[in-house]
């Protein structure tokens, strides 16, 4: 991995690089073929205006979010775009064989050499019913407590470097490093960085005592975000992946023209929440139903605490919040994600931060 690959540039005003979230969310009234083009316009959006990276969130069971396939929509992302790095944030590990995982990253690689970046997480992206029928057990614990070992299987199939003796020894993920050492070989060796995800201390620990770069959910997990990262840089270790630590944080945040038009999204946003976590998920919900839903008192409460995470408003007051928020956190990186009932509000979102900042108009 080199420094560029981690690290990227901070453009324009930006502290840190900025990057995007893309969980490919679909609103009522709309098709999930509408938001996965909105993804490719954004993907170009993202390129031109300087975001260093672009990533896709594995879910599933979830009517408004369409990104259930990662490595299918990273593929379509690579043949619209030329340089912005893409990846997954994340793939959830405990879902899938290493070897399958090592397989489709692979390809991403050999599509877009040199721009794929592979996030783990160890959670399923989901409700446990339908992370037993992912995993076809019942046993989801065991899947989350076997991740450090799950990680290590899949780095070996990524490197091709198994053991004389293992069991493994003579399987290859292809596209792979194989390749390259097979007779007439002329394959890259070069292979997609890992990066570890995580919303509590147990990846940031993990990711620290392997020296690799950490990625962390403070869009839903705030009040564990700073927490998470000052255990990830005082457990660093140097590794020849990383010298010192680099953690970057997923953060929602929306800017509009009109500071109205922000509160009503990130109304409908919540919403949209509150049924998730209550068992009942849907399509994003218009701005307009959410002003007609009869909140109870324990759902503003929940809404209330939710969107105090949510930077959002117009692009000078999202600049400041963000800004703010790198500031605490001190975070290498921000991941902005921007959640609105259409594609087009979430479009003009990123335009205005990228605008707020002076990010290159390339």
């Amino acid at each position: 991995m080199t420094s560029d690959e981690t690290r990227g540039t901070a453009h324009g005003a930006a502290p840190v690089p900025l990057s995007v979230l893309d969980l490919v969310t679909v609103g009522a009234g709309h098709t999930a073929t509408e938001a996965l083009r909105t993804s490719v316009d954004l993907a170009k959006l993202a390129e031109s205006r300087g975001f260093h990276r672009y990533w896709v969130a594995e879910h599933h069971s979830m009517p408004g979010v369409a990104s259930s396939s990662p490595a299918v929509i990273l593929a379509h992302l690579a043949a619209h775009t030329d340089r912005i790095r893409l990846g997954s944030g994340g793939v959830m590990l405990p879902n899938h064989a290493p070897l399958v995982i090592a397989e489709q990253f692979g390809t991403l690689e050999a599509l877009a050499p040199n721009r794929v970046d592979l996030g783990l997480g160890r959670a399923p992206g989901t409700d446990g019913a339908t992370a037993a029928a992912l995993r076809r057990s019942e046993r989801l614990n065991e899947g989350a407590d076997d991740f450090p070992e799950q990680l290590a299987e899949l780095t070996r199939f990524l490197d091709d470097d198994f053991p004389d003796g293992h069991p493994y020894r003579r399987i290859h993920a292809v596209p792979g490093p194989i390749q390259s050492t097979s007779p007439g070989g002329v394959q890259s060796p070069h292979r997609p960085p890992v990066w570890l995800l995580g919303s509590s201390g147990f990846s940031a620990r993990l990711a620290a005592t392997l020296g690799l770069p950490f990625a962390f959910a403070h869009h839903f997990s705030a009040q564990n975000t700073i927490p998470a990262l000052d255990l990830y840089r005082e457990s660093f270790r140097p590794s020849e992946i990383l010298a010192e630590p680099y953690a970057l944080i997923g953060v929602s945040a929306l800017a509009t023209d009109d500071e109205k038009e922000a509160r009503r999204q990130v109304l409908a946003a919540a919403l949209n929440m509150v049924r998730l976590r209550t068992g009942r998920p849907g399509l994003v919900p218009s701005p307009e139903e959410a002003e007609a839903y009869d909140f109870s008192p324990m759902e503003r409460e929940f809404i209330t605490s939710w969107n105090a995470n949510v930077v959002h408003g117009t692009a000078d007051e999202v600049r400041a919040g963000l800004d703010d928020l790198q500031k605490r956190t001190g975070a290498d990186e921000l991941m902005i994600t921007s959640h609105a009932h259409s594609g087009a509000l979430r479009l003009r979102s990123y335009e205005l931060i990228a605008d707020a900042y002076g990010l290159p108009t390339a």
